[in-house]
């Protein structure tokens, strides 16, 4: 499997590079040449696999058709020490919970920070410390954080060996309850830093440091958020055990509701949707920071400064810059890297915005993909 930028590098790498590379080196994000491709006889087995093996077992599945530069057997053990009963409180680790008749409400924050980010974080610190000690090398994490992610990597990356996590946070902007997972800490290994302004601009300073591709191989410096495309293949898993465990039969269709900030959750709905999982509707929901609801009410793509982010109940989705929407978008795009490097590299910087409604693509981000969008505010919840 190789992987390629949304922006056009002409280099393609393979998964361990990407893992602990981040963003591409022209700027873009990492995806698969081309997504693999479930049939029903696969789905068929793999919902077996769940019943019968367990979420460990099904995410090795998954994992494998991305990443073959792994040995099969030290995949599986990583994904066994990664998703157990011990880690994530149940033998099930999502857990699918009936709400009313059609209603489901599927468990993903049952991890040690009790956030849905625990799903990819805890892999991921495992693939790291792996990958590192196969090379003989160490990495100094920069990430951006909400407070979620934050949390859930430290936690993740907590006394790993050649690991070392520097974690940028919006000064006064996170829950209480996230601020003190993080700055409670004391593992050598994890810095907490503390930033002036919202999350858009400690998300600004990493990719301004992922850019720098000098700087960032002289201080061997990678990323764990979203950006990194370990983390949102590792949430592709729990899209297929949410849709084994609400249906009976692969004939069936589905649709996931995903609470959306920075579009990572909801793309990794969008690339088990690409695979051949029968979704039909992925729903990004937002909070009062709407700039995606508008984009898929309106075709319109428009970035707010730190000025024009609220602060609201839901700090974690107090986002205006959605790091991920760009993979998206290089799909809707047909994969057109060029026409994604003028968008998200040049006018989104130029200009702050860009508009797809008036072009026919724009109409298939619902037909084609399976997007729809709405938004709450703080009366709501």
């Amino acid at each position: 499997m190789l992987y390629l930028s949304t922006r056009g590098h002409p280099e393609r790498k393979r998964f361990c590079e990407i893992l602990l590379e981040g963003l591409a080196p022209d700027g873009g994000l990492y995806l698969p040449e081309a997504y693999p491709q479930v049939d029903g006889e696969t789905l068929a087995r793999w919902r077996r696999v769940l019943a019968d093996e367990g979420y460990a077992a099904l995410a090795f599945e998954v994992l494998s058709l991305y990443i073959d530069d792994i040995p099969a057997d030290d995949l599986r053990a990583l994904c066994r020490k990664t998703y157990t009963a011990e880690v994530f409180g149940t033998k099930e680790i999502v857990p699918l919970k009936r709400l009313e008749e059609g209603v489901y409400l599927e468990a993903l924050s049952n991890g040690p920070t009790l956030a849905f980010k625990d799903m990819a974080m805890q892999l991921l610190g495992n693939l790291f410390e792996y990958e590192l000690g196969r090379r003989g090398e160490q990495l100094n994490i920069l990430g951006a954080t909400s407070g979620d992610t934050g949390s859930a990597a430290e936690y993740a990356m907590r006394g790993k060996q050649g690991v070392r996590v520097f974690m940028l946070s919006p000064h006064g902007r996170m829950s209480p309850f996230q601020q003190a997972q993080m700055f409670s800490l004391q593992d050598a290994n994890i810095h907490n830093i503390a930033v002036e302004g919202v999350f858009d601009d400690c998300q600004d300073i990493v990719k301004a440091v992922s850019n720098d591709l000098a700087f960032k191989r002289q201080y061997k410096i990678g990323t764990v958020n979203s950006i990194n495309w370990a983390r949102l293949l590792a949430q592709v898993v729990y899209y297929f055990a949410g849709y084994f465990q609400a249906t009976t039969s692969n004939d069936q269709k589905v649709s996931f509701c995903v609470p959306s900030g920075n579009f990572g959750n909801v793309c990794a709905g969008h690339v088990a949707r690409q695979m051949g999982l029968p979704i039909d509707r992925l729903i990004v929901a937002t909070n009062e920071n709407d700039v995606l609801d508008e984009f898929f009410r309106t075709g319109t793509y428009r970035v707010r400064g730190s000025a024009d982010t609220y602060e609201t109940s839901s700090p974690s989705m107090d986002i205006s810059k959605a790091s991920n929407f760009e993979r998206f978008v290089f799909d809707l795009l047909g994969r057109d890297a060029g026409r994604t490097r003028a968008l998200f590299g040049e006018q989104l910087a130029r200009e702050g915005r860009f508009d797809l409604g008036s072009e026919p693509v724009f109409a298939e981000a619902s037909a084609r993909y399976g997007f729809v969008s709405g938004k709450s505010t703080h009366a709501d919840r």
